[in-house]
């Protein structure tokens, strides 16, 4: 994580340009007024489902944003889990005459050509978290395969000796429109194929409820005492699981996650989830912050992003990918904790104090 955090910094102070300016942004997922043309950059999340954007990668890139670029203002939308809806916000962006767009696709695919339209009109497009189909700029993002990876080992460990072959486990994977989705679960086979016998898999779609509805339906085929440990894409669905594993009288198997969300965090210290996957929102919102700032002064990139990746649409983009980190009870005062991202008082209410006390949280 210091190396992590050091590397962060260097990343920040190499486009340093200007300090102080406006940002501009609702929570409400409607269009925010606060841009109209000039020095003008457009954010486009996904959801407001998933606790992580509207609490984090918004105001974390806003305030990056206002500390880069005097005169810049941020124009801020949210999708609401709609990939039609994101198309008009990607529309009306343009009629707003942003110059570059921050865009978190919740359907790669289904936005391809309104991508293209804004690039057409000279603005640019940077892929946020999900790398974007179309003629994208710039693309920054945890990696993705790595992420996977790093749950299914999450999931191995938990499981201990019992990660055999014969080791029946569930695996309630992301919406497949969702491209980190296949990258996900592609590194997590990597990590899990061979290891133990995968006897059920399904996507989720990122909804606790449509998890929660396969994890019934594993429990059913499968028989509630032979599965052994579940993996879970991400922590929204892990909640939603976790539900349904204690109505069937399943208690305390291995359970895996993503987002370091508080109340996942709060599961691991119980022991209802085994670990979820922190990707530091703060650094990957400055560095599209950093990106955007760069873009909008026609300055170039080249050194911010060191990598190429490849879109579902096979366009090459320069990418910069950050590197996840694995989250168990032993080593949130280390990370999630040690980052600012929740205090102790956060984490720590009533109902958790006992098991904050067992695991150091004080």
């Amino acid at each position: 994580m210091r190396r992590f955090v050091i590397g962060t910094a260097a990343f920040s102070m190499a486009l340093s340009v200007a300090a102080c300016g406006k940002a501009g942004g609702d929570d409400s997922g409607s269009d925010s007024a606060s841009s109209s043309g000039g020095n003008s950059v457009g954010l486009l999340l996904p959801d407001s489902v998933t606790t992580r954007y509207e609490k984090f990668d918004k105001p974390f890139f806003e305030a990056k944003v206002k500390e880069l670029c005097g005169d810049c203002t941020v124009s801020y939308s949210n999708a609401g889990a709609d990939a039609a809806k994101q198309a008009q916000q990607i529309s009306t962006m343009v009629t707003k005459g942003v110059k570059v767009l921050v865009v978190d696709p919740q359907d790669s695919a289904a936005i391809k050509s309104s991508i293209q339209a804004a690039v057409d009109k000279g603005i640019k497009v940077i892929a946020y978290d999900r790398l974007a189909q179309g003629p994208v700029s710039a693309y920054v993002s945890f990696d993705p395969i790595k992420v996977g990876e790093l749950q299914g080992q999450a999931l191995l460990d938990a499981l201990g000796s019992k990660a055999i072959t014969k080791s029946k486990v569930v695996m309630i994977n992301g919406d497949d429109a969702d491209p980190n989705a296949g990258l996900f679960k592609k590194g997590a086979h990597q990590a899990l194929d061979g290891k133990v016998d995968i006897a059920y898999e399904q996507s989720g779609l990122w909804k606790d409820s449509v998890a929660a509805q396969k994890m019934s339906a594993a429990i059913t085929q499968l028989g509630k005492n032979n599965i052994a440990g579940v993996y879970s894409a991400n922590d929204g669905m892990a909640g939603g699981i976790a539900t349904t594993l204690k109505g069937a009288g399943i208690s305390s198997i291995p359970l895996t996650g993503q987002d370091a969300e508080l109340a996942a965090i709060q599961r691991i210290l119980v022991g209802t989830q085994s670990a979820t996957i922190y990707k530091a929102f703060k650094p990957e919102a400055e560095a599209a912050a950093q990106l955007a700032v760069n873009l909008l002064q026609g300055k170039d990139i080249s050194s911010l992003a060191t990598q190429t990746e490849t879109s579902g649409s096979g366009d090459k983009v320069p990418s910069r990918l950050l590197t996840p980190v694995s989250v168990t009870a032993d080593n949130i005062n280390d990370t999630v904790v040690k980052d600012g991202l929740y205090t102790v008082a956060d984490i720590c209410t009533a109902e958790y104090a006992a098991a904050c006390k067992k695991a150091g949280l004080q």
